[in-house]
């Protein structure tokens, strides 16, 4: 294949506009954040369910708490009780049973008041575990939704740079003969499209010719179209090819 010296070096730039669009096309499928987001999406499944735990056991003393108040109430009840029976009664024997009861519920009311004090501190406990678990979540979402906003704005810039380097290369495209590109993109769907050859080294590939494929090249006519010899790509020669 012919073609001029100075569309063979227009291909570098097809080169680089590809670059440029594969570049873009990963960035805005694969924003940064998306790793640490996603990430952050399993911790917060992991400390919700450790919230959930938590929760349930706060809600258990104060259960327990309520259950232990409304026994009070009741010993409470019955005391006074007691105590305006024994006040209105003129039976000996009757005051003493009467007695005997409100000190049995006094005792009872001693116990009920340890078992009080012991669970309202483990409510406090429990309470002062929640808020650690719910300010570790709201740091967790808080995080997430700041990632997601760069996130968003990072596909929408790489996307914008998509389409500017679409633009570019299809402006690149053609304006050189259709049979060059055509076979530049064939290449390029394989692998190396072109590649500059400089200092005897393919730019494509990146390996150095031998003397004998360098004999092939420099016997080629200026608008010859020559192929790398390890990779395949066009070769595009220039003044510092090592010819």
């Amino acid at each position: 294949m012919k073609a001029s010296f100075t569309d063979q070096r227009r291909l570098l730039d097809l080169v680089d506009a590809d670059l440029a669009v594969r570049q873009a096309d990963h960035a805005r499928r694969n924003p940064e954040q998306a790793a640490r987001v996603k990430q952050l999406l399993a911790e917060r499944a992991t400390h919700s369910a450790e919230l959930t735990r938590r929760l349930g056991t706060r809600d258990d003393a104060k259960t327990e708490l309520s259950r232990i108040q409304s026994d009070v109430a009741v010993v409470d009840a019955r005391t006074q009780r007691d105590n305006d029976r024994l006040a209105s009664t003129s039976s000996v024997k009757d005051a003493q049973g009467l007695e005997h009861e409100i000190a049995s519920l006094a005792r009872r009311k001693s116990d009920l008041e340890d078992s009080e004090l012991d669970v309202m501190e483990r409510l406090e406990t429990a309470e002062a575990a929640v808020a650690e678990q719910e300010a570790l979540i709201a740091s967790v979402n808080e995080e997430g939704a700041r990632l997601s906003a760069e996130a968003k704005a990072a596909v929408a810039d790489a996307t914008s740079r998509h389409e500017a380097a679409t633009r570019d290369r299809a402006a690149i495209a053609s304006s050189l003969p259709a049979d060059l590109v055509a076979l530049y993109d064939t290449l390029a769907a394989r692998g190396n499209g072109a590649g500059l050859l400089h200092r005897r080294t393919c730019g494509g590939c990146h390996m150095v010719l031998s003397g004998t494929d360098l004999n092939v090249v420099r016997a080629a006519a200026e608008d010859d179209v020559v192929m790398c010899p390890e990779c395949g790509c066009i070769l595009v020669r220039g003044e510092d090819s090592g010819l």
